[in-house]
């Protein structure tokens, strides 16, 4: 009894860790007869795991997917990334998740042996969660869409514009991406035939969903740099182009996606970026530390030549060692609190600032 079970087990896992697998081929690997693998395979299938068989020369076995959720093996790398990944889902954003991945954590741990219950409590000791901040979307919506994705139907929907707007759309989905904390679905809309990145979190579904529709052809990576790119510049307030003296690979490697880069002869590009205000759009743009050129609006030129004023006096003004004792001593000191701006998209990730005006 403790043979059979033990080869059950092994041969489940190997159904499980590749797609087909001939009769004569985990018959050699168990070192038993194929008649053998038959009587197992019917054992398997009473206890429900749903494994189809196929005749013939180049037929075998495979296992599908069934009604039910039997018992799953997992190896022990595999049950340390399911209990990380249970207990990260408190940060993604999604209501209605957190109860029912501590339920299945905590039925997880109870079956856990010493040596696994230690290494995901060294995880569990050395984490710390960083609680979230934002919108969260509804595992109920999340569902729906996906469902639409896997079917190819597309999917109605109340939406809420950035602005305030309500609209109601109709697209073909084919992704859902997730950046930070927040979910977007990216779709073709059918009104406006584009593609259109939408928040889920600003999302009500209509049922049932529309027809049919072929899908289209869409990676991953594209799927990932159309939502960074859209989604950071919805909410650009002010536009510029600028012509950069360096060639575009350089610029684009300190530049965020939202910010088009576009090549302008061998040594220059030129960038469509935005901002909330000209003033942050300056700082931002003479933290590149190149050349550059303003081609519009014209009223940007106004931003930089305020910036490299306040930074001329600020240079030229008498530090405390150059004072006299007394007026240094005497000089008043007033602390200036700095505002908290939200950053634009042309960010953080550039160097020091000095700003050119041409």
């Amino acid at each position: 009894m403790w043979q059979t079970s033990t080869r059950l087990l092994q041969l489940l896992t190997m159904l499980q860790a590749r797609r087909d697998w001939s009769g004569q081929e985990l018959a050699s690997r168990l070192e038993v007869s194929t008649r053998t693998i038959r009587t197992d395979i019917e054992r398997l299938r009473d206890l429900g795991y749903p494994v189809e068989a196929s005749p013939g020369v180049g037929g075998g076995y495979r296992l599908s997917h069934g009604t039910t959720m039997p018992p799953l093996l997992l190896d022990d790398e595999e049950v340390v990334a399911v209990a990380v990944a249970l207990r990260s889902t408190a940060g993604a954003g999604v209501t209605g998740i957190e109860e029912a991945s501590l339920r299945a954590l905590v039925k997880l741990e109870q079956m856990l042996p010493n040596r696994l219950r230690h290494r995901i409590d060294e995880v569990r000791t050395a984490t710390v969660s960083v609680p979230g901040a934002g919108p969260t979307v509804d595992l109920a919506v999340l569902s729906a869409i996906a469902g639409a994705i896997r079917a190819s139907e597309r999917l109605r929907f109340d939406y809420v514009a950035h602005d305030g707007r309500q609209t109601m759309r109709t697209t073909e989905p084919q992704r859902l991406v997730v950046w930070g904390r927040r979910w977007y679905l990216l779709g073709w809309d059918v009104d406006r035939a584009n593609w259109r990145t939408f928040r889920v979190d600003r999302i009500k579904p209509k049922t049932p969903t529309g027809p049919r529709f072929p899908p289209r052809t869409l990676t991953d990576d594209e799927a990932s740099r159309f939502v960074q790119r859209s989604a950071g510049t919805a909410t650009w307030r002010y536009r510029a182009r600028i012509r950069i003296h360096a060639p575009l690979d350089q610029v684009r490697a300190l530049l965020p996606l939202a910010v088009d880069v576009a090549a302008d002869g061998p040594d220059r590009c030129i960038i469509e970026a935005g901002s909330d205000t000209p003033h942050q759009l300056a700082l931002y743009v003479g933290l590149l530390d190149i050349d550059f050129d303003i081609l519009e609006p014209p009223g940007l030129a106004d931003a930089f030549i305020r910036l490299a004023e306040r930074y001329r006096r600020a240079a030229e003004a008498p530090t405390a060692s150059q004072l006299p004792a007394s007026a240094a001593s005497h000089r008043r000191v007033t602390p200036v609190r700095p505002q908290r701006q939200s950053s634009p998209s042309c960010g953080p990730s550039l160097s020091k600032a000095r700003a050119i005006r041409r």
